[in-house]
């Protein structure tokens, strides 16, 4: 369904998400799809940066959890696949009977790095070719999201990135990712050249220059992602309140009659947001049924 809203020209705005809290939050308030982000999990999951520290075995066992708390479609960056075209066609078959429903799967040398670190290599184009193939071969069903992303740009130049782009998707490519463009021409022009859905990532700080998604859309991109504003914002939000409970100045901002001075859930809220009310009825059901 995702999918063939993408193809019709729609545009989808999906956040990164990190675990199942920030996932069921991007559920709750109105998302039709989230990203498991790579950097975001690396993050949380490790406390380190997108540096190729994650393994496979860690992404596939977050997105169990995640796919398991949502009804919206779950996408997962792979990053290169962790390997050759068989680790890629393993990984691919384990997401999908994790629940998952699609895959980002990028083009560089591994270790990887963020896409907007600098010093990024990428793999000849005829290896890259090979782990997409195994990827869409893979998938049980057609539904499931290939999204093949070049990081390009950077080392060899926007032309040898759009014409990776086009390659990748006559292959079969349901969607290609160009990543890191570093000004709004470069991506007019990504977005002129490249003939299929494109993707769109922005990061807060980032090397792409950050619009809006209403500039973006009329730009031609189709899939829009923000992978780190969630990690990020909280990030900061745990940052700012761990600093005033140091200065003992918590209670003064939680006891705030406003609910923006207080800056957090307060309990009853939280258990609200988490589903406590849903598991206490289904738990009535036993305590009252006769024996």
């Amino acid at each position: 369904m995702l999918l063939s809203k993408v193809k019709d020209g729609e545009a989808i705005v999906v956040p990164g998400v990190y675990d199942a809290l920030s996932a069921k939050i991007a559920e709750q308030v109105g998302f039709r799809a989230v990203f498991q982000s790579g950097y975001s999990v690396a993050a949380s999951m490790l406390g380190l940066p997108d540096y190729g520290l994650l393994n496979a075995n860690e992404v596939i066992e977050q997105a169990r959890r995640i796919a398991s708390s949502i009804s919206i479609p779950l996408i997962v960056d792979i990053d290169t696949g962790y390997g050759n075209a068989l680790n890629v066609r393993r990984v691919v078959q384990e997401l999908e009977r994790a629940g998952a429903k699609g895959i980002f799967l990028e083009d560089q040398v591994w270790p990887k790095r963020c896409g907007h670190m600098q010093g990024k290599q990428v793999v000849a184009v005829e290896e890259y070719i090979q782990k997409l193939y195994a990827a869409l071969d893979a998938r049980g069903s057609k539904e499931f999201i290939v999204v093949a992303r070049t990081d390009a740009l950077e080392p060899l130049g926007i032309d040898e990135a759009i014409d990776r782009a086009n390659r990748y998707a006559s292959v079969g490519a349901d969607m290609v990712f160009v990543e890191a463009p570093r000004s709004i021409e470069e991506m007019r022009r990504i977005c002129r050249e490249v003939k299929a859905p494109l993707v769109a990532n922005m990061i807060e700080g980032g090397r792409t220059p950050l619009l809006s998604v209403n500039e973006l859309k009329a730009l031609g991109y189709r899939f829009i992602l923000f992978p780190l504003t969630a990690i990020l914002s909280s990030a900061y939000a745990i940052k700012s309140m761990l600093s005033l409970l140091k200065d003992d100045r918590l209670v003064d901002v939680v006891t705030s009659e406003g609910e923006d001075e207080r800056r957090l859930l307060l309990f009853d809220e939280f258990n609200r947001l988490v589903g406590l009310d849903h598991l206490k009825s289904i738990e009535a059901r036993y305590v009252t049924r006769p024996s």
